[in-house]
């Protein structure tokens, strides 16, 4: 075991394993990450806390993954390379493991434009940071882990022992490049990866073939990412504007047609909706995980953690596998 986490002693089981995702609140206020901890809890081997997802400055991930842990539920910190010199990574990733984090997602985030594309005003002024890419983080934290040292060569009195993680987005241009990237987050020592929203199954099925061609499998445990769609105007925007997802033109039709069988009933078309969404995303796990090369599926529902159980549930993931100690 390199960290002891509850998600890599399932992985190593060989069980699929089920991770999710929790935003933490634009708020000082522990309680709602509290609420989604528990609505998660026991139906997902450990939840992504993200780290000011959208560039919107949010409770910590540090800070919302201690709570988290408080709650019985194994936490993702996530450390971007957006907002953080080496120092203040290296910092934050002593804290977090001196208050009992086990697993870390190593992620570029959102560019701080990106929120105000949206409702929220974000800090589209803020300076990025970028002083490493996310495969040095990867190498940076393994190297703490491993070898009890710095970035810069100093020793570490106690290391840091985190299950290692980074993102891949599978589909993304230039296509034929990512399989390469996912090397080199590989070869720097990502112990599993999270991939972006998969809809497109073929497409999907063809970069994993090469992955498998290539051994990267056997090398780091790929968990499918599944962001459950809400709406037919959610999955149009995801194919549109979201960089490496291409939606199905007959995920779309499936989402209109529950839409439009609500007639002018705007709370029914949005209800019926969210339930087509619900079984899309049943199935888009299932075709997942009966890909070669996968060991696990990471769901996102977006602002939407009470739709996971019965997600996992009807997935056939339940019950979870008990390896988790408080």
């Amino acid at each position: 075991m390199k960290s002891g986490s509850n998600l890599e002693k399932v992985i190593s089981s060989g069980y699929p394993a089920v991770t999710a995702e929790l935003g933490p609140p634009m708020s000082a206020d522990g309680h709602e990450v509290r609420k989604k901890a528990q609505l998660l809890k026991g139906f997902c081997d450990a939840a992504n806390v993200t780290d000011c997802q959208t560039a919107v400055v949010r409770i910590s991930s540090i800070a919302a993954a201690a709570i988290a842990l408080q709650e019985g539920l194994e936490p993702v910190m996530q450390m971007t390379c957006r907002d953080r010199n080496r120092i203040a990574m290296q910092a934050d990733l002593l804290g977090g493991a001196a208050l009992g984090l086990k697993n870390c997602l190593c992620i570029a985030g959102d560019h701080q434009s990106f929120s105000a594309a949206g409702r929220l005003k974000g800090h589209p002024g803020a300076k990025n940071v970028y002083d490493v890419d996310t495969c040095q983080l990867v190498g940076i934290l393994k190297k703490m882990r491993d070898e009890g040292k710095q970035e810069g060569g100093d020793p570490l009195e106690a290391a840091p022992k985190f299950f290692i993680g980074a993102s891949w987005t599978p589909m993304a241009d230039p296509i034929d490049f990512r399989p390469i990237n996912l090397m080199k987050k590989v070869n720097a020592g990502a112990d599993f990866i999270q991939t972006q929203g998969i809809y497109d199954i073929a497409g999907f099925r063809a970069q994993m073939a090469r992955i498998v061609n290539m051994g990267l499998h056997e090398r780091t445990a790929i968990l499918g990412g599944i962001i459950v769609p809400k709406s037919a105007m959610m999955l149009k925007y995801m194919d549109s504007s979201v960089a490496g997802v291409s939606v199905p033109k007959s995920l779309i039709d499936r989402m209109n047609k529950a839409k439009e069988s609500a007639g002018d009933d705007k709370k029914k078309a949005r209800e019926l909706q969210e339930q087509e969404g619900v079984r899309i995303a049943i199935e888009l796990i299932q075709q997942v995980l009966e890909t070669p090369g996968i060991k696990g599926v990471h769901i996102q529902a977006i602002e939407w953690e009470s739709a996971i159980e019965g997600i996992v549930k009807a997935a056939g993931l339940y019950p979870r596998p008990t390896f988790f100690e408080t």
